[in-house]
């Protein structure tokens, strides 16, 4: 009597929600593949702190590998996903092609520029390391440039920080930024003070953090505002160009100046989630995320799932689940059970997000935290953010090295992966002209 063949289960992005999935299956019957175009997940609510000298790249990132090395069940592949054929229910990557019997994509978004794209070259976002390391060199060039300026205005293009997007990103980012320049770089320079640069937050929104609770909003702009950070608030923008920015308020312009722009203002589904829409006939809304199924299956196709921010799920309240780590981890979690008890014949169960909050830094001692109906701001708040932060980080190792990180920065006010490693060519742009 032949044993009966494994089910082959592919997992497709080795962020939040396809390594949720993946370990859901640990003590599964099945043949797991998790795919990947790099070879290690990152946290990406941290990233920030890597933009701004807080962290190194390696404390935030764990080798998939290695996280998964005692799942005798899971073969982890480096690979691109090129496309997908549903009728022969087969993975298309650039050297192979995957037959599998369940495919859950965990794709992730980029960023959305809303039409413009070629602002990218000029704002990058946040959503890798080489974007974290970009900015952050970015930043620091900006002063190493001032430092060596004699002509006031053209040292205050450079002294001038522009973050677009006041969402949970944007605030973290001008909070951080505000921080190095009025307290880490305090006394590093001759000709400078570090203090005086600008941050500038803009946002299209009335008020910063729009998902938060109005008094934790206000509290948060309480909090920038005492940092120092300039609000332009119901503001649109409406140009970008290698060292400005150009706002529209109240049908009036203004222009601002700067060597180090951040864009933190929206996301949408890439271009491979497109090439998996058409292939399965999935719909798309206006940021190209797949309108999913109840059971997170994608049109008529059910043995393919999809889970995390490259989706649109609105058949819980009617609008989107939020695009936070914790909404992927518990969909991720959902399909595994969906798929072994598919397998074992069982009933499939009904999905519900649980809402663990809403958690934001500020800066030092500073964040708003919205926990059920609970709400807190200040240190509490902070140390809260501080906790859940460091449990969510996978390997127990990078958890002791970013508390001990931490603390050293807290006592010391230091944040010593203050790098430029990677933007030469930029700064030599930059700088041009400007002898």
């Amino acid at each position: 009597m032949t044993n009966k063949p494994k089910h082959r289960v592919i997992i497709v992005g080795a962020g939040f929600g396809g390594l949720r999935a993946a370990r859901c299956f640990r003590r599964a019957n099945v043949d797991l593949t998790l795919i990947d175009k790099r070879n290690f997940h990152l946290f990406q609510p941290l990233l920030y702190q890597v933009a701004t000298g807080g962290l190194s790249p390696a404390n935030i990132s764990a080798p998939i590998r290695s996280i998964l090395r005692r799942q005798n069940n899971c073969t982890v592949r480096m690979g691109t996903v090129t496309g997908l054929d549903p009728a022969s229910s087969t993975l298309i990557l650039e050297d192979a092609r995957l037959p599998f019997d369940s495919l859950i994509l965990a794709t992730g978004v980029t960023h959305s520029y809303f039409g413009n794209d070629h602002w990218s070259q000029y704002a990058p976002g946040l959503k890798t390391v080489e974007e974290a390391t970009e900015i952050r060199a970015c930043i620091l060039a900006a002063f190493e440039n001032a430092e060596r300026l004699n002509d006031p205005h053209e040292r205050q293009k450079h002294l001038t920080f522009i973050v677009i997007g006041a969402g949970p990103t944007g605030v973290e980012m001008a909070g951080a930024i505000a921080e190095l320049r009025r307290n880490t770089l305090k006394h590093d320079f001759r000709n400078i003070q570090p203090a005086e640069a600008k941050v500038i937050l803009i946002d299209m929104a009335d008020r910063v953090l729009g998902s938060f609770h109005q008094n934790l909003s206000a509290k948060a702009q309480q909090s920038l505002r005492k940092l120092g950070v300039q609000l332009h608030l119901n503001a649109r923008v409406i140009n970008i160009t290698t060292d400005t920015v150009t706002l529209e308020s109240e049908n009036q312009t203004a222009t601002y100046h700067s060597h180090a722009i951040v864009w933190a203002a929206g996301v949408r589904a890439d271009s491979l989630t497109t090439k998996l829409a058409q292939s399965t006939n999935c719909p798309q809304d206006n940021a190209s995320r797949l309108l999913v199924n109840p059971d997170f299956t994608l049109a008529s196709h059910q043995n393919i799932f999809a889970i995390g921010d490259v989706i649109n799920y609105p058949h819980q309240t009617g609008q989107p689940l939020p695009g936070v780590a914790p909404v992927a981890m518990q969909q991720g979690k959902f399909v595994a059970n969906v798929i072994k008890r598919r397998i074992a014949g069982k009933p499939q169960p009904k999905f519900h997000y649980k809402s663990p909050g809403n958690l934001a830094t500020i800066g030092r001692s500073a964040a708003v935290a919205e926990l059920g109906k609970m709400k807190f701001s200040g240190f509490l708040a902070w140390f809260i953010w501080l906790v859940v932060h460091l449990m969510q980080i996978v390997q127990h190792h990078n958890r002791v090295l970013i508390f001990i990180q931490w603390a050293w920065n807290y006592i010391t006010f230091n944040r010593s992966a203050r790098l430029i490693t990677n933007n030469a060519k930029k700064n030599e742009q930059h700088n041009s002209g400007n002898e």
